[in-house]
């Protein structure tokens, strides 16, 4: 019985969760004089409202533009999360631990508070209305390298002067000999440094104004609440559903290591 209600609690929950995402799905295939009424499942389906969201904005350039500056956003924090924590982790140095509670400090503060200081820099640089301004503040993040500093922790002083006496190189030690083990960690990385890159709509809105170089959120955004929507709630739902579909497909495949590198953290 006890069982029975906790499935009984999480299926309510489960369900109480996904409905406003079905709804979306559902009322983005409904004709725009019938979304009010639908409950579940509509009576007739149609793609009229995809059709007017590709007709009215460039979705497929910012669908493209969002897919490259977050996959380049999310190998860069990678590599360069990797090397930082590695450094931090495996090698000694003077003001080492100080680096490392710098970080730690650092990941206290909101993002707004550098928002003025990087939005100068960008102008300063002439960054505005280009991918590098999209790209480059994001590279380096603080949580992806508190997360591979406490992989490389757990990997055996050994393995490392093994790899060193086989001639291996620091990079070579990282990239080669480290990463097998740390699988978990570094989809784990990815999977939110992608998405954290794919939402973010605030930075986009003050340094692109090209609407070529515009991210899929940024572009969805104005489309939503700038009127070029024409107070159509299903094209607006339908922009909603192409903006959450690659996070949903990118979780589905790596949801395992994701979970298994969570739980591997607990444990530790």
């Amino acid at each position: 019985m006890k069982k029975a209600l906790i499935y009984i609690c999480l299926i309510v929950m489960a369900i109480t969760f996904l409905y406003p995402f079905f709804w979306m799905i559902m009322a983005s295939l409904t004709p725009e004089k019938l979304i009010g009424s639908l409950t579940f499942i509509p009576d007739s389906f149609t793609f009229n409202n995809y059709l007017a969201m590709f007709g009215k904005i460039p979705i497929g350039r910012a669908l493209l533009n969002s897919m490259f500056v977050s996959s380049v956003i999310t190998l860069g924090v990678i590599l360069i999360g990797a090397m930082v924590g590695y450094a931090l982790a495996k090698t000694r140095f003077m003001g080492r631990n100080f680096i490392f509670y710098l970080i730690i400090f650092t990941m206290t503060l909101p993002f707004q508070i550098t928002l003025i200081p990087n939005y100068i820099t960008i102008v300063k640089l002439g960054w505005v209305d280009q991918y590098t301004a999209l790209i480059i503040p994001f590279l380096v993040n603080n949580f992806a390298i508190l997360m591979f500093r406490q992989s490389f922790m757990s990997v055996p002083q050994a393995l490392i002067d093994a790899a060193r006496i086989d001639g291996c190189s620091e990079l070579r030690i990282i990239f080669q000999v480290l990463f097998p083990s740390i699988i978990p960690t570094i989809v784990t990385v990815g999977i939110l440094t992608f998405m954290t890159t794919w939402n973010e709509v605030l930075w986009p809105l003050i340094v692109v104004r090209d609407e070529m170089v515009m991210t899929m959120p940024q572009l969805v955004t104005l489309f939503s609440v700038g009127g070029r929507a024409d107070a159509q709630l299903g094209v607006k739902l339908a922009s909603a559903v192409l903006l959450a579909l690659p996070i949903m497909i990118a979780y589905s495949f790596f949801q395992k290591y994701f979970i298994q590198s969570m739980a591997s953290s607990g444990i530790k």
